[in-house]
């Protein structure tokens, strides 16, 4: 038996984000379901065979998904919110949109990272819950594999741990009902799949490489005993990613026939915790050995060299090579980058590239491959490294002076006085978290601007017009701090990319975020610096036209970090200061031009901590170094906002307050006031703005909604630091929508602000 290729999972988007305009035609009611169905089909299809053409052995089905996987499970499983409920036999495919979009009257499911990804994930609630197996997807997506393309896949399906674990709205008595209930319906998928022939099954359990309790394990063995025991004749594969697994002995012990494992990013953990304990001689080894999650070429002969190590320890027999986890968190290919500088583009390897590489390496491994021939692939990795871009010296220098930088201010309080008596903003004062609504007119007169087909002087002179436009809606809507909307600006960390030395920005390395949202992450391949202002021409413009505050709108290093593709030759760290340095510069030119408030969002923070505990605390303290390192320099009347992204902050509440920023706003609408509770137990004595509406979410909230949202805010916040604010910005909403909701936000405000001064006038 030779060593064999697989894959874990690839991108669903497709070369030229096809499956975007497919669901995006389909919601707006431009193609019908029959077309929908369709057209998915055939990208679906284009998927199989080119993963069948690249020459991987093991390809895997039913990781492709109209909007989640995480929500296909739940689905699948009848596991439908009691607000979407219809009474159908089957899910439809409006109710699958509804639960991840929302309508009329019925809010949508939480919406939240994918551990510590820039993929967002569908949240089940599993309040009240009966699973029932609706409709075994699995079952049709390998059939129309195997009788369509002649493809032997290898079904793929997120395991009932980590689904419960990534649920809510259930006690541990419930948890336990629902497990045994889970393990009967999977049985019944598992046994549907191998009597249409599949042999290997994989099931995605990444929680385990969270720090877990021991109770898991004990659930981990009852549930792959029943799972064995309900189906001897399929081989299982348990398949973990991002980390090193918990618990190696016992779960290495579990009765399947495979584990995969992530040998990229468990820093040596999982090897080491082979050499120490062995693996299992009946058991095979999915050898995560290619980093799924970045964009640089392996070092083929590093790969090769890791992999000959494993088979000291794991018999060649016992060995399959395949990415760390998923290519769905990378671009699908790098032939198209057509534009890109030489030497970089030579060190990319793409969703495409790596599945070559992987097959490069099973050839290697079963000796149909040489040494020279991995020796020539990994000079592009040592061209880059050593090349200009990774040693300028004017970087090297100010991270040498930085050590001399306090990163400090005067005490919050002192500067909340002096604040107050610059800005003169009335109690729960209104904004906005930054962008307006990018319309197709937008779109189009950038795409012309790029395309040389609009001078640089009349697409400036289009911006200005829609700054001006937002700054007058903005008026007379009675927001209180205004911002100019961001025209100008493709994605929060795109647009910085696209101005700092050391950072390329691909055409088409496009990443699913959410649902049929889609980002180009920027890649940082060398040493990061500004060579000009990047925000204050539009800024200074916007200032001009009222004489409200208008806040300048900066992405912060952490973000950048966490939302970009990283150089993997220091550590990001390092990276994360180049950031902040050069957001440090724009922050002093920003207040050099007048500008007196300046958000610096920190929308990733918390997406970005690490998976294990243990190593929270130095990801936090660089994090607030870099923060504060970028903002520190104001005066103290100058006012520094940001601007944070979803719920449980409860862990990293500590390191929020020491951010040190005069106003923050929290992401809070979708898990419906939850985060509230953290400031129960943790007093916040600076400005804060918990998001009262979903911006993710097209139907205009009741101002009843927003009401409710800013009294319970109330109930635990002082509301002389209160703000008012969407939970989010508005680059993807309808300007219409927008407008609407803005409306009742500041009207809900109004009313309170009316109640509260009733309060102190009695």
């Amino acid at each position: 038996m030779s060593i064999k290729s697989s894959n874990i999972g690839y991108p669903r988007i497709g070369e030229n984000r096809e499956w975007k305009k497919i669901l995006e035609l389909f919601w707006s009611n431009e193609i019908s379901e029959e077309q929908f169905y369709s057209e998915m089909e055939q990208i679906r299809l284009s998927h199989l065979r080119k993963q069948k053409e690249k020459g991987i052995d093991l390809i895997p089905i039913g990781d492709f998904s109209y909007y989640d996987q995480v929500l296909d499970t739940a689905a699948m499983f009848g596991l439908i919110p009691e607000r979407f409920k219809t009474g159908e036999t089957k899910i439809s495919l409006k109710t699958y949109f509804e639960i991840a979009r929302g309508s009329s009257g019925k809010i949508a499911s939480e919406m939240t990272k994918w551990f510590n990804t820039n993929y967002h994930y569908i949240v089940p609630e599993l309040k009240d819950a009966k699973p029932t197996l609706l409709e075994n997807r699995l079952l049709n997506l390998y059939l129309e594999a195997k009788n369509k393309l002649g493809i032997h896949g290898k079904p793929v399906i997120l395991g009932p741990i980590t689904l419960l674990s990534l649920s809510k709205g259930f006690d541990e008595q419930e948890r336990a009902e629902l497990l045994n209930s889970l393990i009967t319906l999977y049985i019944e998928v598992f046994k549907q799949l191998k009597e249409a022939g599949a042999e290997w099954i994989q099931i995605d359990e990444p929680i385990l490489v969270k720090n877990l309790e021991k109770e898991i394990i004990n659930e981990l063995k009852e549930v792959y005993t029943a799972f064995q025991g309900g189906v001897p004749d399929v081989k299982f594969i348990l398949q973990t990613y991002f980390e090193s697994i918990e618990f190696y002995e016992e779960i290495t012990q579990l009765p399947v026939q495979g584990i995969g494992l992530d040998f990229v990013h468990d820093e040596g953990v999982n090897f080491e915790n082979i050499k120490k304990y062995g693996f299992p001689n009946d058991k095979v080894l999915f050898a995560g050995v290619v980093d799924g999650r970045n964009i640089w070429k392996s070092s083929l002969t590093e790969k090769a060299s890791l992999l000959k190590e494993l088979t000291s320890f794991v018999d060649e027999n016992q060995l399959i090579v395949q990415p760390s986890c998923s290519l769905l968190h990378v671009p699908v290919t790098v032939k198209s980058e057509q534009q890109l500088d030489t030497q970089i583009k030579d060190a990319l390897a793409f969703a495409d590239e790596k599945l070559e590489e992987i097959v490069y390496l099973t050839k290697f491994a079963n000796d149909e491959l040489g040494v020279a021939e991995l020796e020539s692939y990994d000079l592009a990795v040592h061209s880059l490294k050593n090349s200009a871009h990774r040693n300028v010296q004017i970087v090297h220098d100010a991270m040498k002076n930085t050590k001399n930088d306090s990163s400090s201010r005067i005490d919050s309080k002192i500067r909340k006085e002096l604040q107050a008596e610059q800005f003169q903003l009335p109690i729960l004062p209104t904004t906005t978290i930054g962008s307006f609504p990018q319309t197709k007119e937008v779109r189009k007169q950038r795409l012309k601007w790029r395309k040389g087909e609009l001078s640089a002087a009349k697409y400036e002179q289009y911006i200005q017009s829609e700054i001006k436009k937002w700054i007058d809606i903005q008026e007379e809507l009675g927001l209180d701090v205004l911002v100019h909307g961001e025209f100008e600006r493709t994605d929060m960390v795109e647009f910085f990319g696209e101005k700092l030395e050391g950072v390329a920005i691909t055409k088409f390395g496009w990443v699913q975020s959410y649902g049929s949202r889609c980002v180009k992450p920027p890649v940082i391949f060398g040493d990061v610096y500004a060579i000009e202002n990047m925000t204050v021409k539009e800024t200074v413009y916007a200032q001009s036209l009222t004489k409200k505050p208008v806040k300048g709108m900066l992405t912060g290093p952490v973000t950048i970090i966490n939302w970009s593709f990283v150089r993997d030759d220091i550590s990001r760290t390092d990276v994360l200061n180049h950031v902040a340095l050069a957001i440090r510069a724009e922050v002093k030119a920003l207040e050099a031009s007048g500008i007196k408030m300046i958000q610096v969002d920190e929308a990733a923070l918390r997406e970005g901590l690490p998976l294990k505990e243990e190593k929270t605390e130095n990801y936090l303290n660089a994090a607030v170094y870099a923060f504060k390192l970028a903002t520190s320099s104001v005066e103290d009347n100058t006012q520094i906002h940001t601007h944070m992204c979803y719920s449980n902050f409860d862990d990293i509440i500590h390191a929020i307050d020491e951010l040190d920023a005069d106003v923050i706003s929290i992401e809070t609408s979708r898990s419906h006031g939850e985060l509230i509770a953290s400031f129960e137990q943790h007093h916040y004595n600076k400005g804060i703005g918990l998001g009262v509406y979903d911006i993710h979410s097209p139907r205009v909230p009741t101002i009843d909604e927003l009401s409710q949202n800013i009294k319970r805010a109330l109930e635990v916040l002082d509301y002389h630091a209160f703000w008012v604010n969407p939970d989010c910005g508005l680059k993807t909403r309808g300007e219409a929508e927008t407008i609407a909701a803005l409306k009742v936000m500041v009207e809900a405000a109004l009313n309170y602000r009316e109640k509260l001064h009733t309060v102190e006038t009695v």
